[in-house]
């Protein structure tokens, strides 16, 4: 997506060829195209699901906190600004944020969840990273796209599980969010960011969509006792896009 958007409105790009925890060749990368910024859109969600990186925590850690830290560090060392797509799935509802509440994390907030080995991972690099001044972190939730046969698009995922929570979420659509993105780089924004559309969405509201607009005949099974890494962790994000 970036790579089409990129190409649409006329700018230079590469595609990076080393691995994110290889350190020389990320340098290699950077010597060779000589970019004005990096945008980093890689790293370990797990497949067929988040559950894989808890069974695959060193794999994890390699690319979700090592490779991040390693690529914001390279691009310090030759001044160049990181847009660092992460995960905002690091917060959880609380006595602070009870559900329903309209009470939204700010990007000041550090991570108060670690029900997934993922989540512990990007909530780790959400603290380190704050130390890099070249670093422009977009926590981005559900990320939706109009490719409704993209297997990373949420609204596939999710009308593929069994049993679905049904729990409100920040949502990133991620036609509208990603240009935004590519301009925020131009004016080389930093900082950490909720890079999610305003309000919150459940999965039923998403999946009564679904059935309305592409399958009349689906159907889904609802669950309430306990949570696992499937269901994700609730995150009403405090929108602050619209700034940009």
């Amino acid at each position: 997506m970036l790579g089409k958007l990129c190409e649409k409105q006329g700018i230079p790009y590469s595609y990076g060829k080393g691995r994110l925890e290889n350190r020389s060749e990320i340098l290699e990368d950077i010597q060779a195209v000589r970019p004005t910024h990096v945008f980093n859109a890689a790293g370990v969600t797990g497949r067929p699901n988040v559950d894989w990186c808890e069974f695959h925590k060193l794999e994890t850690i390699r690319s979700n906190v090592v490779g991040a830290l390693t690529l914001a560090d390279v691009c310090k060392q030759h001044n160049l600004l990181m847009v660092n797509y992460t995960s905002g799935c690091i917060f959880d509802y609380d006595d602070s944020h009870p559900l329903g509440s309209g009470m939204g994390f700010t990007e000041e907030d550090v991570s108060n969840y670690s029900g997934s080995f993922f989540s512990l991972t990007k909530a780790m690099v959400d603290v380190l990273v704050r130390q890099y001044d070249n670093v422009c972190n977009l926590r981005l939730r559900m990320p939706i796209s109009s490719d409704l046969d993209n297997p990373r698009n949420f609204i596939f995922k999710i009308r593929t599980y069994k049993r679905v929570v049904n729990i409100p979420n920040s949502m990133s659509v991620l036609d509208e969010l990603i240009p935004i993105s590519i301009e925020m780089a131009k004016r080389n924004l930093t900082g950490i960011w909720n890079f999610t559309n305003p309000g919150v969405v459940s999965h039923n509201e998403i999946l009564e969509m679904y059935k309305t607009y592409v399958d009349p005949n689906f159907k889904w099974v609802n669950f309430h006792s306990g949570r696992t890494s499937q269901s994700y962790c609730c995150l009403p994000l405090q929108q602050s896009i619209g700034c940009i």
